[in-house]
């Protein structure tokens, strides 16, 4: 073999080896870990700016702790389902067989200790029209 084609065999299986000794979590982003490390309670649920965490409140079934897994399963307040990131980690999506849509927030904050998101939904009690929702959490 040549001095090159040496050179190019060595390269290639050092690559190969460092490649295949990374572990999934040096891959894992930051938001990802700062979003399954700890479980999650809820600070504040608001509709249109007033609190919609109490007995017949629209986001009463979100009140608790928020689990987000890392396999992409979770629980969210009295809902299982499943989240994942959108659009480069700016938005949190979590799909659940009790919502009739997906609820696609946006991360507003995301840190070791507070969790913040935003969205428009549609009102159950009028389609055409929607609710801003805002969801803030901090961990347990």
């Amino acid at each position: 073999m040549t001095p090159m084609k040496n050179i190019a065999l060595l390269l290639l299986i050092s690559g190969t080896i460092f490649i295949t000794s990374c572990n999934d979590k040096d891959t894992e982003s930051d938001k990802f870990n700062f979003l399954t490390t700890p479980t999650w309670v809820t600070d504040s649920l608001l509709v249109n700016g007033f609190d919609a965490s109490g007995p017949a409140g629209l986001l009463q079934d979100f009140k608790g702790d928020v689990k987000f897994n890392e396999d992409g399963s979770g629980s969210f307040g009295n809902y299982t389902g499943t989240w994942r990131f959108a659009f480069n980690e700016t938005q949190l999506v979590i799909s659940t067989d009790s919502l009739p849509l997906p609820l696609t927030s946006k991360i507003v904050e995301l840190t070791q200790t507070s969790l913040k998101l935003t969205t428009s939904y549609p009102n159950p009690l009028n389609p055409t029209s929607f609710m801003d929702i805002r969801m803030t959490f901090k961990p347990k």
